[in-house]
């Protein structure tokens, strides 16, 4: 059977530059910063153009030509970001020595180096909390393999120091904390009985596992002292986004850029182009030269193609939600990823990747893209409506109560409805635990 390796190997070379322009629509501002800067330093014939220089056109730019963004959208002043007015300095966390640290450890570990890639690119996409922030089927997509191809090595980065980094949720992240306990009480409640837990319905959990009181307490307290953010490692008490696209009224229209303040500009090193093209190289050494021209042309090609995607994405967004962007906040339209996949004929896995994880400046503050898309649920009588609206009027609602005596489910039911949505007990319970909303009577309070 071949190795994980050589299947990736045999796949990539069926399209090399879409798999290259997919890994980089998926990083953020900040991490594809990182990944320009590694490609600098993996790859010679890439340079960094420096500002006193003049850049010639490249044959990578030729994309900019059959594109539907606006050369004026992608290049203004205002990708520089902020407008004169707005500038102040916007201290980025410092992450890259904590990552650094647990990549220490991975190569340590003895993976084969490319699966040891593989186990970077999980760590270059884990959140300020430390969780993976991104779904594990993109990353597996950008190295053409399976999402159970990579679940191993996954398994591997979430057991390095600290322990649970990368976890997809906090239920896993502190069962990974407690496997070396799994005879314990606590295993068995964060394993078996976790939303219980989250519930604190512990008469239940004691019914059920059959424990003793000073079982239970010992349980609790073991759980309560594990660590639900192994990320806070690297991150300051506070923290900062950095936006990836700007957007600023111009007239009727918007003005769309993305975020390139901190980018290196890239170009084909001169010496090695006149080099290949004067026959100065032969033989393996003309092989390699030549291999990494095409790459250094690849990643500036897929540099570019990220701007263009992402432009033609946020101004998608934005029309199909022109009450948000109006200024009436409070109205969202249902909308979701197969809509802005149709209209620009994309895939829909594109539209996945340069939407998750990337943030927008607007005139309202900064938003993370996925904010815009919305599900959408039948009211009835034909009236179709985004449950963001929903989820707003609900918030009003427990925002509103007397935290004495707080609205059970059924009344958030009966609220709802005489504002106009009739919904189901089941549907007000999955919203409020979206909203990260309580139960009544863990909202209650006390005098």
């Amino acid at each position: 059977m071949p190795t994980l390796q050589q299947r990736q190997l045999q796949k990539q070379k069926l399209a090399p530059r879409q798999v290259l322009q997919a890994r980089l629509l998926q990083l953020n501002t900040i991490n594809l910063e990182q990944a320009i800067i590694k490609e600098l330093e993996q790859n010679p014939t890439l340079e960094q153009i420096e500002p006193e220089d003049i850049e010639e056109k490249t044959v990578a730019e030729e994309i900019l030509d059959n594109v539907d963004a606006s050369v004026e959208d992608m290049y203004t002043d205002e990708s520089s970001y902020y407008l004169e007015q707005e500038k102040r300095d916007l201290p980025i966390p410092d992450r890259r020595s904590f990552i650094e640290n647990i990549i220490s450890q991975i190569k340590d570990s003895g993976l084969p180096s490319f699966e040891q890639e593989i186990a970077e690119e999980i760590l270059w996409n884990i959140n300020e909390r430390g969780y993976l922030d991104t779904e594990l089927i993109l990353i597996a997509d950008n190295y053409n393999l399976e999402e159970e191809d990579i679940l191993p090595i996954l398994s591997i980065v979430q057991r390095m120091e600290p322990k649970g980094i990368a976890a997809r949720d906090l239920r896993e992240c502190l069962k990974i904390q407690l496997e070396d306990m799994k005879d314990s009480v606590s295993f068995l409640i964060v394993n078996k009985y976790f939303d219980d837990f989250m519930h604190k319905r512990y008469e239940k959990i004691q019914k059920k596992i059959k424990c003793s009181d000073q079982d239970l307490h010992d349980a609790i307290e073991k759980i309560s002292n594990l660590n639900p953010r192994p990320g806070e490692g690297y991150s300051d008490s506070y923290q900062t986004v950095i936006p990836d696209l700007i957007i600023r009224e111009d007239g009727d229209d918007w003005l769309i850029t993305t975020n390139d303040n901190g980018i290196p500009e890239l170009r084909i090193s001169r010496h090695y182009s006149e080099g290949i093209e004067g026959g100065e190289y032969s033989g393996k050494a003309k092989a390699f030269v030549k291999e990494k021209l095409d790459s250094a042309n690849w990643f500036i090609e897929a540099v570019k193609q990220r701007r263009v995607t992402m432009v033609n994405v946020m101004r998608s967004i934005i029309k199909h939600q022109p009450e948000w962007f109006n200024g009436d906040m409070n109205h969202l339209r249902p909308l979701k990823l197969q809509d802005i996949a149709e209209e620009i004929d994309m895939d829909i896995s594109t539209i996945s990747r340069s939407t998750r994880g990337k943030f927008v400046d607007t005139p309202y503050g900064v938003f993370e893209l996925k904010h815009y898309f919305t599900d959408a649920i039948d009211l009835g009588d034909g009236k179709v409506l985004g449950t963001f609206v929903i989820k707003k009027e609900l918030e009003k609602i427990v925002n509103s109560e007397n935290k004495l005596n707080p609205f059970s489910d059924d009344i958030l039911v009966e609220k709802l409805k005489n504002r106009g949505y009739k919904l189901a007990r089941r549907t007000i319970a999955k919203y409020r635990d979206q909203l990260g909303i309580p139960v009544a009577r863990l909202r209650k309070e006390i005098k």
